[in-house]
Parts: C-alpha cells; sequence; structure tokens
C-alpha cells in the first residue's frame, strides 16, 4: 500500500512539472457559444470536461493543503479549454484576504469564512458575499522522522503536549506506554508547525481542543500560538522539515508523506489505532453536518469520533467565491473550472493523490450552488 501511495505520487509530481510547462491552447468552439471539449488523451477526464464559453486567466490563491489536488485539476481543465489557470496556494489567510480585496476569481481556505470575513466580502460581491464551497477533503497526518520508528501511534493529549513543548524527547514515558514494542531513541523531538496563516494549523488546533482542552489552552485560529519548536511556509515547507530533520514531527496533508517521512497512527478509543488514508478521512467527513445559511455550505467536523476506523484530523477545502456579483470577465472560467472538479469525475481524480472526496450527499448540493452562480 505504501509503495503504491509513493507510486502514484511520484506519476502526479511528474504530471504537474509537465503541465506547469505546457504552452495553454484553446480547445475548439463553435459560433454559437455552445459547449466545447478536449480531446487529448494525457488529460484525465478531458472529453468530460465542459467549457461553456470559458476564456482567458483566472488568478486564484489559498489553502496550500489543496495544492497538489488544485494542481491535477488545473493540468486537466487548462488543456481542454484553454484557461490559463494561477492557482499560488500561498496559505488559507492570504486567500481570504486577497479575495476580499477584490484580487482573486476564488479563494481556498481550510477554514469557513468568519462573520467580518463574509462583510468585507460584500464590498467585492456586487449584491451578494462570499460564499464557503467544501470540495476537497482529507486527512490532516502527523508527519515524523524517527530513525529505527516505522510504525508509531499517538493519542491527542500526547500530540498536545508535543506541540505545547511539554514531551520534548521520543523516549518520553507517555510515548512509550503507546508504543510499547518500539525501540524509541533518546532523541530531541522537533515539532513543526505552520509559520504563515493557515486552515491546516486551524483545523489540527480545533481537533486538540476538541478532544483533549485541558491540555491545549490555547484559541485556536489559522495563526500558530503555542511556544517553541520550528516553523515553516505552507504544508510543503513542513513536509521538508520533517524529512530533512532527525527527530522531527509536524502537521501536514497525506499527499505530502512519503519518501523518507512516515505517519502517526491515531488512538481514538476505538478498538485499533487509526491511519490516515482517503478511506479513513471519508468516514469521518461523512458525518459532517452542514451548518451554513442559504447558498453557504460550511461544514462541521466530528474531531472526536470513535468510529471504528474513522480518523479524527480531517479538513475540508472550501472553494471561497461570491454567490453574485462575480466578474463578468471572469464568470464563465469560473463556473466551468468549479463545475469540473466538483463533478464525478473530477472528484474520483481526488483518491488518486491521496485525497478524499466530498460525501455525495454534499457534493450534490455544491454542483446545485455552482450552477446558480452569477
Amino acid at each position: 500500500m505504501k509503495l503504491q501511495r509513493m507510486n502514484r505520487r511520484a506519476l502526479t509530481l511528474g504530471a504537474l512539472a509537465v503541465s506547469g510547462a505546457l504552452a495553454l491552447t484553446a480547445c475548439g468552439s463553435d459560433d454559437n457559444g455552445g459547449t466545447t471539449t478536449g480531446t487529448s488523451s494525457s488529460s484525465a477526464n478531458a472529453s468530460s470536461i465542459k467549457c461553456d464559453n470559458a476564456k482567458g486567466q483566472l488568478l486564484a490563491d489559498g489553502s496550500s493543503a489543496q495544492k497538489n489536488a488544485i494542481d491535477a485539476w488545473v493540468k486537466a481543465f487548462s488543456q481542454a479549454c484553454g484557461v490559463q489557470i494561477n492557482y499560488k496556494g500561498g496559505g488559507s489567510g492570504a486567500g481570504v484576504t486577497s479575495f476580499n480585496q477584490g484580487q482573486l476569481a476564488f479563494a481556498g481556505s481550510d477554514s469557513a469564512l468568519k462573520p467580518e470575513e463574509v462583510t468585507a466580502s460584500k464590498q467585492v460581491c456586487s449584491g451578494g458575499q462570499g460564499i464557503d464551497l467544501p470540495m476537497v477533503g482529507g486527512p490532516i497526518a502527523l508527519g515524523y522522522n524517527v530513525p529505527g520508528v516505522d510504525n508509531l501511534v499517538l493519542d491527542a493529549p500526547t500530540l498536545a503536549k508535543i506541540f505545547d513543548s511539554k514531551i520534548t524527547k521520543w523516549n518520553d514515558a507517555a510515548i512509550k506506554k503507546l508504543n510499547p514494542s518500539a525501540t524509541l531513541p533518546d532523541l530531541k523531538i522537533q515539532a513543526f508547525h505552520r509559520s504563515d496563516e493557515s486552515g491546516t494549523t486551524d483545523n489540527f488546533t480545533k481537533y486538540l481542543i476538541a478532544t483533549t482542552p485541558a491540555n491545549w489552552k490555547y484559541s485556536g485560529g489559522k495563526a500558530w500560538q503555542a511556544k517553541g519548536g520550528q516553523s515553516a511556509a505552507g504544508s510543503a515547507g513542513v513536509a521538508a522539515g520533517v524529512k530533512q530533520t532527525s527527530g522531527a514531527i509536524g502537521y501536514f496533508e497525506l499527499s505530502y508523506v512519503g519518501d523518507g517521512v512516515k505517519a502517526v497512527s491515531i488512538n481514538t478509543g476505538a478498538a485499533a489505532p487509526v491511519a490516515p488514508s482517503t478511506d479513513s478521512a471519508t468516514k469521518d467527513i461523512a458525518a459532517a453536518q452542514v451548518v451554513g445559511t442559504g447558498s453557504d455550505l460550511t461544514l462541521k467536523l466530528d474531531y472526536n469520533t470513535k468510529a471504528e476506523g474513522a480518523y479524527p484530523i480531517t479538513l475540508v477545502t472550501y472553494e471561497i467565491v461570491c454567490d453574485k456579483g462575480n466578474k463578468a470577465a471572469t464568470l464563465p472560467a469560473t463556473k466551468a473550472f468549479l463545475t469540473y472538479i466538483a463533478s464525478e469525475d473530477g472528484q474520483k481524480l481526488l483518491s488518486t493523490i491521496d485525497y478524499a472526496p466530498i460525501p455525495d450527499a454534499i457534493i450534490t448540493k455544491v454542483r446545485s450552488t455552482i450552477a446558480g452562480l452569477s
């Protein structure tokens, strides 16, 4: 399983490298503005993509958690429709800020818009407001680099103490208790966190707040609050720091695990510890509740799950867009791209690159909302 995941990741990264160098060319269209589709056999799902008058360029930014997914989607969509999409992946905080400054066609965020951010969006969305559309699911993996330890189990209290600098050695008694058969080294723990404002941080700390409030007394949010540890920008930066540092642990999406970095299994209180995977994340996300109002589809996740095989540290990345008042120049391309990534084919792609598709009951509502964007 691990080898398959690494092979998939290698193929995906190779494909993304090619996509970055592609000269994007427009697909054919009829004079009546009808639907156009791509014919390139190298583009996954290209024949099912409806361009619907999409043209020009789109600028987007936000969640680095979904960057690998967006890159794969952009490759297929751009080859089919000739639309150039530049998704920076600078972090959820940067994406929301830039969206509310009117700089982006859409933003990605691992945290839903706050009330004050919705209010600010009304200045950009003429006659409407920014809404949250859940599009990408997945586990937040705790990646570690500890020589000689291949199967590490941790629980919420232990994780909280590690990331709050209360547990500082890998052979600490609390870690030994959870891993009685492991040979744990007398090695300093190097805990990596995000230096930028991040929805991944927000979701990871929500898990700690929900499950072990006695050991995690911070209020949470996109900005890291605990003292100590190492910091790095973006999920890729944290993953690189863990890979390069003996004794390191950090949090990032499952697609960044591999190549020297292993993932922690979580003791949730279920019969067996749960490893991060697309299946175990989907089991948790399937229990999410829609708590948004109107066109907004904000979800409430269950971080305290003890269901067998359900991984508790999950996130959902939202695409943020105006429900009304989108810019006329970018609306057709924005709707076409969002329609593709919410489609059955777009969602199927996620599980091939270590993300979790959004459950049917929720993604059906997303598709209906996208159809009504104006």
